[in-house]
């Protein structure tokens, strides 16, 4: 006699969980890329797995505004507001590129109320630079 087949649980008869899992990190990094036309802040863990970003195109300014102070000053809230909820207290602060938006963003951080351990430049610098353009001859 053959053996009934067991019924595996489906998703209606089952737990439902939700997909995203909410994780407390206490800890993290600030990751604020500022451009002229426009500025990327990326909050990740210890381990370098992206949290939460935001950049001023994804808060709402278009064009030339997007490299304007104010809007890296909304991109760095929109990023950090949802991580404050997470649970983080403290973070490392990596400011990249030749903005308008670095101070701004760097501000933004500040009067959030992550605690900062450090803040640090990492700007790419090239030490001897790509090869100059021939001479123009007319």
């Amino acid at each position: 006699m053959a053996k009934p087949i067991r019924k595996i649980s489906s998703r209606r008869t089952g737990r439902i969980r939700s997909r995203k899992s909410v994780r407390k990190i206490p800890k993290g990094i600030i990751h604020v890329q500022a451009g002229f036309n426009n500025t990327i802040v990326t909050v990740t863990d210890v381990r370098g797995q992206v949290v939460s970003w935001a950049s001023a195109g994804t808060c709402g300014f278009k064009g030339p505004k997007r490299g304007t102070p104010f809007a890296a000053h909304a991109a760095a809230i929109n990023a950090i507001h949802r991580v404050v909820e997470q649970g983080m207290q403290r973070a490392e602060v990596m400011i990249k590129g030749p903005g308008l938006g670095r101070d701004a963003a760097l501000r933004a951080i500040r009067r959030s109320g992550i605690l900062l351990s450090f803040v640090r430049d990492v700007t790419p610098m090239p030490h001897n630079g790509c090869r100059p353009l021939k001479k123009r001859r007319v």
